[in-house]
């Protein structure tokens, strides 16, 4: 067990003894350990040599073993720290080697994925690794995973992974949909919608993503989807910015008290406002004070100004700058 602090096994067990002992000589602890006399004279050397034991002075030597905290932590800590570098450099070397390999070997970046059973093995697998975030493009009708039987990604929410997910429109016109990412968004989830996704896209942890080559149809069509695992490369990079493109456009799906979703409609939403919000709105954007829209719109100010809170909190703006801004991208305006 010792091994890491630099003791053989022999000399573990002597140490061993010694602390057990308090003070021991030589014949005495190869009786009680099993090795000859002249093997443990050895041991014993070189437990003294390392500064874990000492001898006295006097005849017959006796042997005491030095405390543990102070002979022992410290060879302990400086193994740890040496391992801790070895790791370390290992962990280089093998990120130098597979960049290498990369470089050399293009199915090292890029691997062909066919059929929807391969597909679902992977996304399950990908989700089980994950350590840190998943992005997702969800688009209507499953190819691989049905909705609602993904249950890798609660596993992965429960042991702290972030999920960012994007699904397009249509995505809530399946079956079952709406509840499923209800039940996603109450564990954690962080969910957007827009009307429209270009692809099917799942990236974990920003180091690999799936994604469609050749599109297939749904589950019992007999069209197979051909699909492509990509690792570190500039076309993992394009991935993942054009999933951060339309994640800034998109709306956020809330959930309330009633387990009602809100926001499936996406960017641009027709009457996503009241009309006397949508009129206080176009106001504020026009630079009209608080006083005068109140005025015009024979509002009390304080009515004005929970109105626009009220609006502030629906787009998750902290100010109103913010808020005109989102205003404009969800047609509010």
């Amino acid at each position: 067990m010792l091994e890491i602090a630099g003791l053989s096994p022999d000399e573990e067990s002597v140490y061993a003894l010694l602390v057990a002992s308090g003070r021991a000589g030589a014949a005495d602890l190869a009786e009680r350990g099993g090795l000859p006399v002249a093997r443990m004279d050895d041991v014993l050397e070189s437990l003294t040599a390392k500064g874990l034991a000492s001898p006295t002075d006097g005849t017959p030597r006796l042997y005491q073993a030095a405390p543990p905290d102070v002979a022992l932590l410290p060879r302990l800590k400086r193994s740890a720290d040496a391992l801790d570098l070895a790791q370390h450099e290992a962990a280089r070397l093998i990120e130098s080697y597979r960049d290498t390999m990369r470089r050399r070997d293009a199915g090292q970046l890029l691997e062909v994925i066919t059929g929807a059973e391969a597909l679902r093995q992977h996304l399950r697998q990908i989700q089980t690794s994950v350590r840190e975030e998943m992005l997702w493009f969800c688009k209507a009708q499953y190819v691989a995973m049905p909705s609602g039987s993904n249950t890798e990604e609660f596993e992965a929410l429960a042991r702290g992974v972030r999920y960012r997910v994007l699904y397009e429109k249509a995505f809530f016109d399946d079956e079952g949909a709406v509840d499923n990412v209800v039940a996603g968004v109450r564990a954690g989830e962080v969910a957007r919608a827009v009307p429209q996704l270009p692809l099917r896209l799942a990236v974990a942890d920003r180091a690999v993503a799936v994604f469609p080559l050749v599109a297939g149809g749904p589950h019992g069509s007999p069209e197979e989807p051909t699909t492509a695992l990509v690792r570190d490369s500039n076309l993992l990079a394009a991935l993942i910015a054009l999933f951060e493109r339309y994640w800034e456009d998109a709306v956020p799906l809330d959930v309330d008290d009633t387990g009602e979703l809100s926001g499936t409609d996406g960017p641009g939403a027709p009457d996503a406002l009241a009309p006397t919000d949508r009129r206080l709105l176009s106001l504020l954007v026009a630079g009209v004070a608080d006083k005068a829209i109140a005025s015009q719109m024979q509002l009390s100010r304080r009515t004005v100004q929970r109105r626009i809170q009220s609006m502030m909190e629906r787009a998750h703006a902290e100010t109103r700058m913010q808020l005109a801004w989102q205003a404009a991208r969800r047609g509010w305006l």
